[in-house]
């Protein structure tokens, strides 16, 4: 017999002003258990030393989740010059030192080569898999660990500050898949003085920023009470990036059954991927196809 999950059928997005020290799988776990929701998911790790917007979708929103996965991020983050560590962050063993300190003009020249369409190492100390295994465990066993560069997105990278000889504060916006410490090792390389993040927060996701980030603390207070839902943004914000239709009354119940729905739609070209509301509730996600919505996600609301 079938084990009933248990939980409310609450759904949307919370965004949270995650704090360092703590993962984004123990922080998902804390919102669930808050909300006491049946499903949660999150829209991108941060490490446990980083802060800042971990965007949790509750419930259905779950289903929106690669559309806010694959949307552009923003980072704010220091990188100390001098030191290269085993993990690219403050958190690792100095591997390497250097006593050269580039010039402003000098920082701004070596970012150039970063933007645009790059090749990026992820660091050794992270989850990506290697024949099964995660790297981080391969490297913390002392294993040797290689990966292959991948392919990633960099929209911008802006020197934002220069407190010191010693400190580079950066803004990198880029799209998924992006390690900023793989950025602050390869940029401390390109400039010859080695380096490695000492902080990280990521300032928007997406549709979401961390100006509207809810606190854990905040969280806490709130836990299993009826006022908690009201920190839930709609999980239509995580469609944003694509256009809305709207289904018929019979289109709608169509789609709700993984069919083909009519739908009214503008300015929306044959074989768009779009999402269908109906009486302002998201119904589907799917292709355009001659005045119909073909689903790939449907919403149970």
């Amino acid at each position: 017999m079938a084990r009933t999950r248990k939980g409310r059928d609450v759904s949307g997005w919370l965004v949270v002003d995650k704090p360092a020290g703590i993962t984004s799988n123990a922080v998902v776990n804390k919102v669930k258990w808050a909300f006491n929701a049946k499903k949660a998911g999150h829209a991108g790790t941060l490490d446990p030393e980083a802060t800042g917007v971990l965007a949790v979708a509750l419930g259905e929103a779950t289903k929106t989740v690669p559309f806010v996965t694959d949307a552009l991020k923003a980072y704010e983050f220091t990188v100390r010059l001098g030191q290269a560590t085993n993990t690219d962050d403050a958190e690792g063993e100095v591997i390497a030192e250097s006593d050269l300190r580039p010039t402003d003009d000098e920082i701004k020249e070596a970012l150039s080569p970063f933007i645009g369409e790059i090749l990026q190492v992820p660091p050794k100390f992270s989850a990506v898999k290697i024949d099964g295994q995660r790297a981080y465990k391969m490297a913390r066993d002392g294993e040797e660990v290689e990966l292959a560069a991948r392919p990633l997105w960099v929209e911008s990278l802006i020197l934002m500050d220069r407190p010191d000889a010693d400190h580079v504060v950066l803004e990198l916006v880029c799209g998924k898949g992006g390690y900023v410490r793989a950025v602050a090792r390869d940029l401390g390389e390109a400039l010859g003085c080695k380096g490695h993040v000492l902080r990280l927060r990521r300032v928007w996701s997406g549709p979401f920023n961390a100006a509207e980030g809810v606190s854990m603390d905040r969280i806490e207070e709130l836990a299993r009470s009826e006022e908690i839902d009201d920190l839930l943004l709609p999980m239509e914000l995580a469609l944003d990036c694509m256009a809305e239709v709207k289904a018929t009354d019979e289109g709608a119940v169509r789609l709700r059954n993984g069919n083909p729905g009519m739908v009214i739609a503008r300015d929306v070209e044959y074989g768009e991927e779009c999402w269908a509301s109906h009486d302002g509730t998201p119904v589907a996600v799917g292709i355009f196809r001659g005045g119909e919505l073909h689903p790939n996600r449907v919403f149970n609301l």
